[in-house]
């Protein structure tokens, strides 16, 4: 009995050794490099796509966050009236469509003229 129990344990022994050593061969193979290449990758993407998605979950919560404290030191109708001085700011355009400040910072319409020799 003790011969037929030592005999078995081999045998399982034997297997299983058989298989650890086929597998480790077949990851030494080009195929199985580059299958363990292609599961680094797609683990490499995944993690890369969950920081995205933390990162923007992050940014969302830090914004409305902003917007709590802007809100609560101007006041609720705060963007309404600067919305409004905009509003104000853009109707007094002259009537070519420029600002005053951006026209009087234009460069002379010569200037281009004089450059090119013409």
């Amino acid at each position: 009995m003790k011969r037929l129990f030592w005999f078995g344990l081999g045998a399982a022994a034997g297997v299983a050794l058989t298989r650890k050593a086929a597998h480790t061969a077949r990851q030494a193979t080009p195929a199985g490099l580059a299958a363990n290449v292609s599961d680094a990758l797609r683990e490499l993407a995944g993690a890369v796509g969950a920081f995205g998605a933390d990162v923007r979950a992050g940014m969302s919560e830090r914004e409305r966050e902003l917007h709590e404290v802007v809100e609560h030191r101007t006041g609720p109708d705060a963007g309404r009236s600067a919305r409004a001085t905009a509003r104000g700011t853009l109707e007094s355009r002259r009537s070519d469509g420029y600002p005053q400040l951006a026209r009087d910072h234009r460069r002379p319409s010569g200037a281009r003229a004089r450059r090119a020799g013409g």
